[in-house]
């Protein structure tokens, strides 16, 4: 896929072709503010120090509400599992060996994440995918975005998901981020629903998980912004899939130039998505997990104004050149208080997400 989807509810916008591609953000920062790009559209990678995939597309529509998928999309082929990275109980004793290292102290709190490769005979076609999600998401922030420029071992791949997390927005002088942290799954019974997103709005480790995040983009946004608006307490929100703790956070911008893009890589990777420390918890995760490449990233759109929009790169998979192989992804926030199992089943709540696109 060539291009670049990005559907709301409210807003779409959608790019096709490539003028140009952009593997950091410096570049892409340097188009934009000398009228060499009018836009910016791509994706983040989950670590900072890799190669970003950004592009200066050929044509763009921006559209009011969410997208309308045109009616010759090919079908979506049937899909099968085949691996599971780690095996489920191999993630459980994952996370009680990261438990032992959060109670000797060496992080606040870590995101444990699992994957599961898909496979077809015949292409998913990526654009067919997101329309999937689009319909079945329709809250969510539904994205396709072209990897190619991050490098040769993305060339052809394509992110495709839908986030229900916002990094960031700019609108003029105002900022606008609302972190999640803190997952219950949703219930069948109606009642039953009910009590579990009461109960996490009540969890002493959510809310103590959550508050890792409001502070530190707290803390990344004070030198950035006069004004930060931030309630003392989250709020409930909700997917099909799971209930979390979300902060709406307002900031008016100290410096007119200061865009969306730099905004987004001022503050990614959150602990949302990381943990606490920083440093600690990339390291942990890079040596428990490997490269998530551009899981748990963001992705998102910047113009030459500044203004943009910039999203959280999870519920998503990653389709490879062919289209005939995917990887899905499934994280959760690890505290001291962690149980192993009930982070297993947040992962396989998460996974849900892309995974019922797919009908797996």
């Amino acid at each position: 896929m060539d291009g670049f989807l990005l559907s709301r509810a409210d807003r779409t916008v959608h790019a096709t072709g490539t003028r140009r591609l952009f593997d950091d953000v410096a570049s892409a920062s340097r188009a934009l503010h000398r009228g060499d790009a009018d836009l910016v559209v791509g994706a983040l990678p989950f670590d900072p120090t890799r190669p970003v995939a950004l592009a200066q597309p050929d044509h763009t529509e921006i559209t009011d509400g969410p997208w309308e998928a045109p009616d010759d999309l090919p079908d979506l082929p049937e899909v099968q599992r085949t691996q599971e990275i780690p095996l489920p109980r191999v993630h459980v004793a994952r996370v009680r060996a990261l438990v032992e290292r959060l109670e000797l102290g060496e992080f606040d709190k870590v995101v444990a994440a699992r994957k599961v490769a898909l496979a077809a005979e015949t292409p998913i076609d990526p654009l067919t995918l997101a329309a999937r999600m689009v319909a079945r998401h329709p809250d969510a922030a539904t994205f396709a975005v072209d990897l190619s420029a991050a490098g040769e071992r993305f060339w052809g791949h394509t992110l495709v998901g839908a986030s229900p997390e916002l990094l960031v927005s700019r609108r003029g002088n105002t900022v606008t981020c609302r972190p999640l942290a803190g997952t219950a799954a949703r219930r069948e019974d109606p009642d039953d629903d009910l009590r579990a997103g009461k109960d996490l709005l009540e969890s002493e480790k959510n809310l103590a998980e959550h508050r890792y995040v409001v502070e530190w983009i707290r803390a990344r946004l004070a030198p950035l912004c006069d004004e930060l608006t931030i309630p003392e307490t989250p709020e409930l929100t909700s997917t099909p899939d799971v209930w979390h703790l979300a902060t709406p956070i307002t900031g008016r911008l100290r410096d007119a130039e200061t865009d969306a893009l730099t905004l987004a890589t001022a503050l990614h990777p959150t602990p949302a998505v990381a943990g606490t420390p920083t440093e600690a918890a990339m390291d942990a995760i890079a040596r428990v997990e490997g490269d998530r490449r551009f899981y748990g990233g963001a992705v998102g759109w910047c113009n030459s104004d500044g203004d943009g929009d910039w999203f959280v790169a999870i519920r998503c998979a990653e389709l490879s050149s062919d289209c005939r192989r995917a990887i899905a992804w499934g994280g959760g926030g690890i505290v001291a208080d962690s149980d192993p199992h009930a982070e297993l089943d947040e992962t396989t709540a998460k996974l849900r997400t892309l995974l019922g696109a797919l009908g797996v």
